[in-house]
Parts: structure tokens; sequence; C-alpha cells
């Protein structure tokens, strides 16, 4: 009886006690994933969910333009500033929900790239300097896994080791452990990358509609102009079409740097992510060439 209780512990102690890089507490996704804890499906990896950052892009939209109107009547030197995005036409509205849309994608894909970030820094391998992967250790270091995180199939890097130790406690061929770990990465890198392809195809939409804003106001300024040479000499009628023209011109040149600026933006961050990400993919990689795929032994006949 007292030989049983005592075997099981020890052999956990071989694994996870012994170790000093063991930290006290699991990486748990389920409570640490915005997305899941505000009631919605999470996106896959730093894949965000687009139907959340529809309605937070939409409250933003309203609550940015209530704030616009606001400052309009109640600060007189910023009623220009107002007027760039209320007396413009339609193309700033849409501009501005696609913008916030875009800040929403790119705010949850953050959090979920600090939330993956985390996963570096567990000790998924024994610290041992004479441990060796095996067919018959592959299993205890998923256990180990496990009990560090709640699902490692939610995190890039303990997913992509999952699969291979899955391969060589099963099939027992060490050689395709370094070919599953490489698969993996590509697929990884391949699922990063398109879920850039909403933000990037509204990067896209953005300056389109700035364009179309600024076809739009010059048609109106000159549709005016024409009605100005018509007036003659009529002062008062030449003075309400030059303010027609003018209007056009402002609709045209301010709706197009209303867009080019939300769009420099919306550069500017992606860039600063997809930096991050691609730092994250070759750590990763760093990772599982040494701890995973160094620490291999090979079969010998």
């Amino acid at each position: 009886m007292s030989e049983n209780p005592s075997a099981a512990p020890a052999a956990r102690d071989t694994l996870m006690g012994n170790s000093p890089f063991v930290i006290s507490s699991q990486l748990n996704w389920s409570r640490s994933d915005l997305e899941r804890r505000l009631g919605f499906t999470p996106g896959r990896f730093t894949t965000p969910n687009k139907m959340l950052s529809f309605l937070i892009g939409l409250f933003l939209t309203v609550i940015f333009y209530a704030l616009i109107m606001i400052v309009g009547r109640m600060v007189p030197d910023a009623r220009w500033f107002a007027a760039m995005f209320l007396e413009r036409g339609l193309c700033p509205y849409p501009t501005m929900f696609l913008f916030f849309w875009s800040a929403s994608l790119l705010f949850f894909k953050w959090r979920k790239m600090v939330l993956q970030q985390r996963a570096l820094e567990l000790p998924i391998m024994p610290q041992q300097l004479d441990f060796e992967l095996t067919p018959a250790t592959a299993r205890d270091v998923r256990d180990r896994m496990s009990a560090l995180c709640d699902n490692p199939h939610h995190f890039i890097l303990l997913n992509r080791i999952d699969l291979a130790l899955a391969n060589l406690h099963n099939i027992g061929q060490t050689a395709d452990v370094a070919a599953i770990l490489k698969i993996q990465a590509e697929n990884d890198e391949a699922q990063i990358a398109s879920s850039y392809s909403l933000t990037q195809g509204f990067m896209w939409a953005i300056p389109v509609l700035g364009f179309i804003g600024t076809v739009l106001g010059l048609s109106q300024a000159i549709g005016a102009f024409a009605t100005t040479l018509d007036s003659g000499g009529d002062m008062v009628a030449l003075r309400g079409s030059l303010k027609l023209v003018t209007g056009g011109l402002a609709t045209g040149f301010e709706t197009t740097l209303v867009a080019l600026s939300c769009a420099l933006i919306l550069q500017l961050v992606v860039s600063y992510l997809q930096t991050q990400e691609s730092e994250f993919l070759d750590t990763c990689n760093d990772i599982c060439h040494k701890r995973v795929a160094g620490k291999l032994r090979l079969n010998r006949p």
C-alpha cells in the first residue's frame, strides 16, 4: 500500500518537480482570452473574432461622431475640424467606421499576440541535461504541457510541439518529428498571414472612399463654377456660387485627407504587429529546433 502512492509522486517529480524552471501557475487560455471572456467564439491563434470587432467598431464610430458634434458646438475654434467629418458628404462616415473596425481587429489581435507570447515562458521540456526525447518520454512531455496549460492546442508553440510529439508517441519514428515541425511552422505562418486579410481589405477601401469623396467634391465645385460664370454681374448670386465652389473643393481635399490619415495610422500599426509576430514565429522555430528536435534520440538498429 505504501509503495504505489509514493511511486507516482516520485515519477511526477522526476518530470516536473525537480526542474528549477517550473512555474507555480498554469497558463489558462479559457480565462485569459478576451474574446471568450466577452462571450464570443475566439478566432484561431491570433485571428480576431470579426463580429465582436464589428460591434465595437460600430460603437466607437457612434461615440466618435457624438464627441465631434459636442466639440463642434462647444468649441468655436474646433468647428473646422468637426466640419471635416460632418459637412463633407457621406464618404467620411464609412471611412471612420472602417477605421474603427480595423482598429478593433488590430487591438484584439495584439491582445492575442501577448497571450501567445506567454507560452514561450513555459518550461515545456525537462531541464535535465541528459534528457532525451523518445517514444516513451514523448507522452510524459505531452502530459507536462497539459499540466502547464489548460488547452495547448490554442497556442501556436504548444500546438506545434504537441502534434510532433503525438506522432513520435503513436508511431515511434523520430525522423518524422522534424518534418512535422517544419510543416506546422509553414501552416502557422500562413494562418497568421491570412488573419490580416480583412484589415488589409479595409486599408485598401479607406483611401478609395477618400478618392470617391474627392471626385464628388470636385464635381460639385465644377458644377458650382459653371453657375458662377452664368451669374454675370449679380454679386449676390456670385457670392453664393463661389461658396459652393469652395465647399466642393473642401469636400474633395478633406475627405482624402481624412482617409489617407486613417490608412497611414492603420498601416503603421499593422507593420508593427507583423514585425512582432514574425519575431514570435522565429522564436517558436528556435525553441522547436533546440528543445525538441535537438533532444531527439535517433533510432538505432
